[in-house]
């Protein structure tokens, strides 16, 4: 199938992001053949259909690099709670009640939302993630998937958690069509003990896919990992060879100076989070740091328990402000760079962005359209500006992953919304009972 998309503003974020005004992008069978000025009718009529997007700006899919899908379940359940005490007293407590229906009534709503905001791929990290899988497969979205694993219980117990990961990531890896790609993932060094991210580490290596955690989120987690290994997180890691392979490391919010350069020399990749960390008090992360070492954090909402979105428009605005904010310096994220972390980053964050996060020939028709008209995105001035400062996610209207749509003038096309909620409310009430 051969499909012209014409009379657009296309953003696409090669070489940093800019504006093509009357812009023509080309899908030849899900890959991207053309991006450029528009063609004339004689080029067009090869085209099996040609889709007029005359007032809209047609840019990558957001990538939203850490989360936890099925938490959509528990938003709003505990709020405004530091997040030890949110993790142990309330949230723990509740996911141990949770089973796969759950999980996958809760992965669905998440993909709903994900969808009706521009999201086109995610990454998740939970349990019962075959169900997250078959959501991710039914939807049409694209995910990096993995199951999350604690060393908590006894050796039987210990073992059979990084099984279940490795099994699950050998199934899943490369399926859907190629969509849906895996890793492994120790849940942080303060729920996993040195050996047990050894050994996570190993299975990643074996399995050649990269390997993902949460890091240095708090003060009180760094304070742990001082009086547990005699090492902040970072150094923890570090000597355990996490960093040896391609990594992605969630949150990193308290870093020193040292840690950064270390990060950066080593390639890792950041999740930055920064909905989710100032509604838990975590803190902010030192993005124009990482930035200044050469680093491309990446943005990620977590789990809709903690943000409580899935907005990834929101926490690419929140980048864009709060760093400017914080370092009383207006320069700090410009525009640009932060619909770059929302998308080009997180592909790289990702380790898809040689298929993913620009829009690009060869690359994956990954894409959504967003509405200009309206009277918040005027005058026409700087599209990038008014995307990043103005626009909100209701001004999406589009939504196509390897050229199929998701989302047509903000009509779901291949999951029903109505039941989906019906269904996450009715799951709910059974765990809550």
């Amino acid at each position: 199938m051969k499909i012209l998309f014409t009379e657009a503003v296309i953003i696409d974020m090669v070489d940093g992001a800019k504006a093509i005004q009357n812009g023509n992008l080309a899908v030849v069978d899900g890959v991207i053949t053309y991006v450029g000025s528009a063609l004339t009718e004689e080029e067009q009529d090869q085209y099996d259909e040609i889709v007029s997007c005359k007032g809209k700006a047609i840019l990558p899919g957001f990538v939203n690099t850490h989360g936890h899908s099925a938490m959509t379940l528990l938003r709003g359940y505990a709020d405004d709670l530091p997040l030890q005490q949110w993790l142990e007293n309330e949230i723990w407590p509740i996911e141990a009640k949770m089973n796969a229906e759950h999980v996958s009534a809760g992965a669905h709503l998440a993909a709903l939302e994900m969808i009706q905001g521009g999201t086109t791929t995610f990454l998740d990290m939970y349990y019962n993630m075959d169900a997250v899988a078959n959501v991710v497969e039914q939807t049409g979205l694209r995910a990096r998937l993995t199951r999350s694993c604690f060393s908590f219980g006894d050796d039987a117990l210990r073992k059979s958690y990084l099984e279940e990961a490795t099994s699950f990531a050998e199934k899943w890896n490369g399926s859907a069509n190629g969509r849906i790609s895996t890793m492994m993932a120790p849940h942080s060094p303060y729920t996993c003990d040195p050996d047990f991210i050894r050994q996570s580490i190993e299975k990643a290596v074996e399995l050649n896919i990269p390997i993902h955690t949460h890091m240095s989120e708090t003060k009180t987690e760094v304070e742990l990992s001082v009086r547990e290994y005699g090492a902040r997180p970072v150094e923890h890691l570090d000597k355990l060879g996490f960093f040896d392979i391609p990594s992605l490391v969630a949150h990193a919010v308290h870093l020193t100076e040292e840690e950064i350069a270390l990060l950066a020399k080593k390639n890792v990749k950041i999740a930055h989070n920064p909905g989710s960390n100032l509604k838990l008090g975590s803190g902010i992360a030192p993005i124009t740091q990482m930035i200044a070492h050469g680093m491309r954090p990446s943005l990620a909402t977590d789990g809709a328990a903690s943000n409580n979105n899935l907005d990834m428009l929101e926490e690419i605005q929140l980048a864009a402000l709060i760093h400017k904010g914080q370092h009383q310096d207006p320069l700090a994220v410009p525009a640009k760079t932060a619909l770059a972390m929302g998308t080009i980053y997180g592909a790289e964050a990702l380790f898809l962005d040689k298929e993913i996060g620009s829009l690009e020939v060869g690359k994956q028709a990954d894409f959504i359209t967003l509405d200009l008209t309206q009277a918040h995105m005027q005058p026409r001035t700087d599209v990038i500006s008014h995307i990043v400062y103005s626009a909100t996610r209701t001004d999406i209207q589009d939504v196509y992953v390897q050229g199929r749509v998701l989302m047509k003038n903000r009509e779901m096309r291949t999951i029903d919304a109505e039941k989906i909620i019906f269904e996450a409310n009715q799951a709910f009430e059974n765990l809550r009972g």
